[in-house]
């Protein structure tokens, strides 16, 4: 297999809500390969924003498979719990331009303004677009709200957002393994959103907003994660031109999936790295176990 790449830095970002499994492993084991295969930098980042599902034990158990598969990352490594500052400030730049509002609708009030609506136009993961509620309160209502303790989201104004670029937005999407000159030539369309959450309620900032700062502060030029979050690229993009950030080349790979043909996921409680460690797993079958597209290690 042609091994073509330019000098790369690479990162497999994982949260630290539950333990890794085989699905994981096949994401971290092709950044892995492709920046040892460059020459370039291999980084790991744990996106701990959800301080209330993520755990220490999580955290050290993602150390302790990775160095069982044989991996190495620079240090230090990059915790999203420790920057929330650099996701407020990205925040503040969009508030400042008048892109973000604030949301005080749970989820229930969402679902009770849509249920007459079969039609509801949904977002990528299913979920029915915000139908903007709270985007048109007055200002002073919303001034009150605030004054008066209502907690609130922050989302993105996708119509101001849209029509403050002036451009199109896309990426090229570039195959896992080959020349960088290959690939296909994405239209972004961010819309497909709607007005989405860009800083939850009760950690005021997002997934959104805390990787597409990340990327560009560890300067990462390459994003290799799974097919599951090619959609996301779509927001992914539009948040970096509004912030002025740098767009990495994006690569988004198969994902492993169960006999019953479901990606392996924690929700569905895959069996873990760890389980399979102690049911006598090598490393060297691990990999095996992974496929034909990882690039052989030398």
């Amino acid at each position: 297999m042609t091994r073509s790449f330019s000098n790369q830095t690479l990162r497999f970002a994982p949260s630290s809500n539950g333990y890794l499994h085989l699905g994981h492993a096949y994401s971290a084991l092709l950044n892995f390969e492709m920046a040892r295969a460059s020459g370039g930098r291999m980084l790991l980042r744990i996106e701990d924003i959800d301080i209330d599902r993520c755990r220490p034990e999580f955290e050290q158990a993602i150390y302790e498979d990775l160095e069982w598969l044989g991996l190495s990352w620079e240090l230090p490594v990059r915790r999203q719990s420790e920057h929330f500052s650099d996701y407020a400030n990205a925040l503040e730049r969009l508030r400042s331009r008048g892109l973000v509002y604030p949301c005080f609708c749970s989820r229930g009030d969402i679902m009770a303004t849509v249920a007459g609506r079969p039609d509801s136009p949904r977002d990528p993961d299913g979920s029915p677009l915000y139908p903007g509620t709270c985007k048109h309160l007055p200002p002073a209502e919303r001034a009150r709200r605030l004054a008066g303790g209502r907690s609130a989201a922050q989302r993105i104004d996708m119509d101001a957002a849209m029509a403050s670029l002036g451009f199109q937005l896309g990426w090229r999407e570039r195959p896992v393994f080959g020349s960088s000159a290959e690939g296909r030539e994405i239209i972004a369309e961010p819309a497909l959103w709607g007005d989405a959450i860009v800083a939850r309620k009760d950690i005021q900032t997002s997934y959104h907003i805390a990787v597409v700062v990340d990327d560009a502060l560890q300067g990462v030029t390459d994003v290799v994660r799974g097919e599951d979050l090619f959609m996301a690229t779509h927001l992914h993009r539009l948040l970096q031109a509004l912030l002025d950030l740098p767009e990495p080349r994006y690569r988004h790979h198969r994902l492993l999936r169960d006999a019953s043909g479901h990606k392996l996921s924690k929700s569905l409680r895959a069996k873990s790295l760890r389980a399979l460690r102690q049911e006598g797993l090598s490393p060297e079958a691990a990999r095996k176990l992974l496929g034909g597209e990882l690039i052989a290690a030398s």
